[in-house]
This record gives structure tokens, C-alpha cells and sequence, in this order.
């Protein structure tokens, strides 16, 4: 279903995601990115410099905050500016279940030129890590 410009409005939310973030997620991500930074991967380093155990890469964070929005619009290409400031890190244990993200999204504008500003949500644990996270989407008319 695509959603059309007339069937929105400010305030409106956006159906939330719950997703894992597991270890084999950082090795795959850091592979496929080329982020190879021990702080994803290597547990004694992260807790060397500070951090409780390995942290999720930022951008992979961002890039699933994002599932938010293209879900709900049905076309990634209907996004057309996003922006997020990492506030907190995803702190991933080496569990099979790793650590779950709440991600969700709410129409904070409507456009006169026809976008759509929708403020997105990140929560793990009840801590927030994301901050001033925004998409505009271009809809259907």
C-alpha cells in the first residue's frame, strides 16, 4: 500500500519496529561497511576505553531507524533528507539475543511543498540514542 499525501496528518504515528542488534549483526555490518573499529567487536577493547561491552555501529543504528519510514511510505526512494545525532550507544552483549532497539516515527509537518517532516524515535532499554532524528518523504499525491 502506498501511502498518499491526503491520508496524512500532523501527529499521526507510524507503525514502531523492534529489532535485534547481535553480534553476527556488528561482524556483518563492519564487513560489509569497512568500519572495522574494535569497539564492535573486540569486548576487552570496548571495556578498555570506557564502554561496558561492544556498541553497535552509529550508522547501522541509523540505518535501521530509518526502516520506520520506508516501511510506512512502501517506497525508500520517497525519502528525500534524514538526519540523526548519535546520542547514546546500543550496548551488545554476546547473547543469542543480542539487544533490542524500539524504533518509531510520528508526523511532525506537512510541507507546502507537499514533504512531509516525520520525527523518528530510538529507545533501548529506557535509554534514547538517538537524537533530533528526522526524515522528510516526498508522497504520492
Amino acid at each position: 500500500m502506498t501511502i498518499k499525501l491526503s491520508d496524512v496528518s500532523v501527529g499521526m504515528e507510524l507503525p514502531a519496529l523492534d529489532l535485534a542488534f547481535t553480534r553476527a549483526d556488528l561482524v556483518a555490518y563492519a564487513n560489509a561497511s569497512g568500519d572495522q573499529n574494535p569497539i564492535h567487536q573486540d569486548e576487552e577493547f570496548a571495556k578498555s576505553v570506557g564502554l561496558p561491552d561492544v556498541i553497535a555501529h552509529g550508522m547501522l543504528t541509523m540505518g535501521r531507524a530509518i526502516q520506520v519510514v520506508t516501511n510506512w511510505v512502501g517506497d525508500p526512494t520517497a525519502v528525500i533528507d534524514y538526519s540523526v545525532r548519535m546520542t547514546r550507544p546500543v550496548v551488545v552483549p554476546n547473547t543469542a539475543e543480542g539487544s533490542i532497539v524500539s524504533f518509531t516515527g510520528k508526523v511532525a509537518q506537512i510541507n507546502d511543498d507537499g514533504t512531509v517532516q516525520i520525527d523518528l524515535g530510538a529507545v533501548f532499554g529506557e535509554t534514547k540514542v538517538l537524537g533530533l532524528a528526522k526524515a522528510t518523504v516526498r508522497l504520492a499525491q
